[in-house]
C-alpha cells in the first residue's frame, strides 16, 4: 500500500513540476553550459546502492544557490521515487561511506526505503518539540522505522508541506547532505 501511495504521490507531483523541471534545466543549461542532472551514489533499503538524481548545481552561481536554498534541486528525485529506490516519507540516503559507518542500531535506518522527507528532516533542524532537541538525525530515523505507518505518514507530509510554506524552509534539508 505504501509504494501505492508513493507512486501517486510521485506522479501528481511530478505533472504539476515537469513545467518546472524544464525551465530548470533550459536555464542550467543557459547558465552553466554543462551537464543538468548529476548522480550520486546513495545507499538504500537493506544496504543496496543506488544514483541518486538531482539538478546539478555550483556554489558560486545566483541560480544553484536558488535552487539549493527552495529545495528544488531535488526535483529529479522524484524519478528515484518513481523507479522504487525511494519512497516519499523516509530516512533520508546517506553516502556508503557514512552507512560503513553506522552502529549496529543505526544499520536499523536501512530497513525501509529512503525517503524525499522524513521525520528527522522536520525535528533535528529547525524547531524540534521539547524531547526531541538532544536526539540525533540517526535516533529519529529509527523512532520513524520503528513507529511508522500510515497516519504518521501523512503527518509527516503535512508538516513538509507546512514548513516548505514557511521562510526559512531550506531547514528541512540537512547540512551533511548541502553540496558546497
Amino acid at each position: 500500500m505504501k509504494r501505492g501511495g508513493d507512486l501517486a504521490v510521485a506522479a501528481l507531483a511530478a505533472i504539476a513540476a515537469v513545467p518546472l523541471a524544464l525551465l530548470i534545466a533550459a536555464l542550467l543549461r543557459c547558465t552553466t553550459g554543462g551537464p543538468v542532472l548529476e548522480r550520486q551514489t546513495r545507499t538504500g533499503q537493506h544496504g543496496r546502492e543506488f544514483r541518486i538524481l538531482r539538478f546539478r548545481t555550483t556554489p558560486d552561481g545566483r541560480l544553484g544557490t536558488l535552487l539549493r536554498r527552495t529545495g528544488l534541486d531535488e526535483l529529479p528525485r522524484l524519478w528515484n521515487v518513481a523507479h522504487g529506490d525511494m519512497g516519499v516519507v523516509g530516512p533520508r540516503p546517506d553516502h556508503p561511506d557514512q552507512v560503513a559507518r553506522y552502529s549496529c542500531r543505526e544499520r536499523g535506518r536501512l530497513a525501509v526505503r529512503p525517503g524525499l522527507t522524513g521525520w528527522a528532516q522536520l525535528h533535528a533542524h529547525g524547531h524540534p518539540p521539547a524531547g526531541d532537541r538532544t536526539r540525533s538525525r540517526a535516533e529519529l530515523d529509527l523512532w520513524y522505522v520503528e513507529h511508522r505507518s500510515l497516519r504518521l505518514d501523512l503527518r509527516i507530509l503535512g508538516l513538509t508541506v507546512l514548513a516548505l510554506l514557511r521562510p526559512g524552509a531550506a531547514e528541512l534539508r540537512p547540512a551533511a547532505n548541502r553540496p558546497g
